[in-house]
């Protein structure tokens, strides 16, 4: 049963990246036509990279919303955020890519699979809202795909050939200088966050 399971997830993950494959082959030649667009050349070593990460965030992303383990969805999870984490150096955001990284997957990534190791039978837990299920995610994908592809195929995207340049130099001295205000403040939030889940969680000592 768990072989069937993990076997109809991989053929919907692999049946979601040959779908994205697809549609970005044919929308390449409109966005390639689009102005301020480049004329297509060969595939590069950047390009199968590029499209690789793609399909391994959008593959990750598809196995998080397909797979009913709690366990595979998590290491979907992880696969799309390192995905994601790959893009944004494509965008020169390696402070953003770094921060992905340790936060998301080394942080928040690992805290959800202590929890579902540590959780005591939570294999045996029944989903009782499935009143939308499959029809529900179809509805909505049939409302925004069209908006998306028109969005992808229309708007003349600007491409430009630059070199990859560091952001986490300036991103510190803007957060310790301009920001310094809105950064404190948000730090106390996360502190009050922090303790209110610690008052909440705690156990409460029984009187002797």
């Amino acid at each position: 049963m768990r072989f069937r399971k993990l076997l109809a997830w991989s053929l919907a993950s692999l049946a979601v990246v040959a779908g994205v494959a697809v549609a970005s082959a044919r929308l390449a030649p409109a966005l390639a036509a689009s102005p301020g667009s480049s004329a297509g050349g060969p595939v590069t070593l950047v390009d199968l990279v590029f499209w690789a990460l793609a399909a391994l965030a959008v593959g990750g992303a598809a196995g998080v919303a397909l797979s009913r383990n709690i366990l595979y969805t998590s290491l979907a999870l992880l696969f799309s955020l390192m995905g994601v984490a790959g893009l944004y150096v494509f965008l020169s955001a390696d402070f953003l890519a770094v921060a992905q990284v340790l936060i998301y997957v080394g942080g928040v990534l690992v805290l959800i699979l202590f929890a579902v190791m540590l959780t005591n039978r939570i294999g045996d837990v029944n989903v009782s809202n499935t009143s939308l299920g499959w029809a529900g995610g179809a509805i909505l994908m049939a409302v925004v795909a069209p908006l998306l592809i028109a969005v992808a195929v229309e708007v003349p995207w600007k491409v430009r050939d630059v070199p990859l340049e560091q952001t986490t130099a300036a991103l510190g001295n803007a957060l310790l200088q301009r920001w310094l205000l809105p950064f404190e403040l948000a730090s106390l939030v996360l502190l009050a966050t922090m303790i209110g889940a610690i008052v909440i969680a705690r156990k409460e000592l029984k009187a002797e």
